[in-house]
């Protein structure tokens, strides 16, 4: 597990974040972001969506669409250090990557299909742009 992670500019990122969910169209109560291993996701993963693979960020929706935006995101910071090194990106950029992805995920955007995926990465790719400056 990449167990020494730290969020430069934290207060910074949760600024970031709140513009986001602002520039999409939506209000936040609270988005809660839990950093995890591999192994916990998983068993979210088995137990609340019935898939028996590993992936990086799930995220769980409380609030109805007319409300402010209430979430858990869970992140395995394990699997985002294994896809920094796929990908070769630094790791702290592919975490704010997840960390995009599931807010934008409240936000409405999907990844399911191909034309979807694509939509969210160019999300993804405009907010961490914007982010990374």
């Amino acid at each position: 597990m990449y167990e020494n992670f730290y969020f430069p500019y934290r207060n910074h990122l949760k600024q970031f974040l709140l513009n986001l969910f602002k520039r999409e169209g939506f209000r936040v109560d609270t988005v809660n972001y839990i950093f995890c291993s591999d192994r916990y996701l998983l068993a979210i993963n088995q137990k609340h969506l019935n898939h028996n693979t590993l992936t990086d960020v799930i995220t769980f929706q409380y609030s109805t669409p007319d409300e402010p935006v209430l979430s858990d995101i869970y992140i395995s910071v394990d699997r985002v250090a294994e896809n920094a090194k796929t990908f070769e990106v630094a790791f702290l950029e592919e975490l704010y990557r997840v960390i995009f992805h599931g807010a934008l995920h409240l936000c409405g955007y999907k990844d399911k299909t191909q034309p979807d995926r694509e939509k969210m990465r160019v999300a993804e790719n405009k907010y961490l742009t914007k982010y990374l400056g």
